[in-house]
Parts: C-alpha cells; structure tokens; sequence
C-alpha cells in the first residue's frame, strides 16, 4: 500500500472529528506517522501510525486496515486500541511485547503532550501522571526517550506556570 492511499483511507474514516483545540482530527495521526518517519522507521511503522486511533476512534476494521497494510500493521493497530473495560497493566504490557505497537504509542504519547498545553489543567494533571507512571519506562532505551521526557518536562513546566483553571 502506498502512504498516499493510507493517508486518504484514514482521512476518511476520521472524517469530521476535531481534537480538543478544535483542529481536524486526521492531523493526529499524520503528526505521529512523521515522528515515526523521521527517527528513520519502516512504511509498515508509519502505516501503523496512520492508522494507530482506526479501530478505537472510527468504523475501520481490523480486517479493512490487514487488506490495507498487512497483518503486522493491523496487529499493531489492535495493540495500541483501548477497548471498553481495558486493565492499564496488560494493555501496556502487550505494547511491550510488539516493537511496532510500542514505537507507534510512544510517538502517539509524544504527539499528545506537545498538544496538552492548550488542554484544561485537570487533563494536563492526569496526563502528566499517566506518563510518568506508564511511559516513561515504556520509552527507555528507545530512539524516543529523550523525545518523550522532553515534552513531559515541557507539559511540566506549563502546568505549574498555570496557576488558575482555564
């Protein structure tokens, strides 16, 4: 599958959805695709940013993204999606176990925190939290741990230079 194709199908599925400061959805996972592509990762790890919120966040299927990409890819895709009554454990834990699943929700994590300072201060205190307890060590040792504590620290400094509730 070309980028360009992918690029359009997820355009597509994500269709009118926004992101909390209002921009269209479909910028998310384009942003995450290029973090991929400039630490020097496949087109099948860009695909798999691309598609990374389908399963979650849209109508896409399992089976539509496998006759896309592949099943590496599609198999990435299930990992990183949250399903209804998810455990944080074994989510996390079987991102661990799929380097494409984790290079892909790392750079998900990284996208997400350089957008959190324009969320609302309770959403900043949780992801700040949420990051440190989970991320943090999912990201050590890879190209994007000096990434992702960067924009941690940043989200950091934000919060506790905002004093009053947005």
């Amino acid at each position: 599958m070309n980028l360009e194709k992918a690029i359009e199908f997820m355009k597509q599925k994500h269709g009118n959805q926004k992101r909390k400061q209002g921009t269209p959805y479909y910028t998310h996972p384009l942003a995450v695709a290029e973090l991929l592509k400039s630490k020097g990762f496949s087109e099948e790890y860009q695909l798999a940013g691309l598609f990374h919120d389908l399963i979650e966040d849209t109508n896409a299927t399992y089976e539509e993204i496998i006759a896309l990409s592949n099943e590496n890819v599609a198999e990435a895709v299930r990992l990183v999606s949250k399903t209804d009554g998810y455990v944080m454990t074994e989510y996390i834990g079987n991102i661990k176990e799929n380097d494409m699943a984790r290079m892909v929700k790392i750079a998900d994590r990284i996208h997400n925190l350089s957008e959190s300072p324009a969320a609302n201060r309770k959403f900043q205190e949780r992801y700040i939290k949420e990051t440190k307890e989970w991320f943090v060590d999912l990201a050590k040792g890879t190209v994007f741990e000096g990434d992702l504590n960067s924009a941690l620290e940043n989200l950091i400094r934000v919060y506790e230079s905002e004093g009053i509730d947005r």
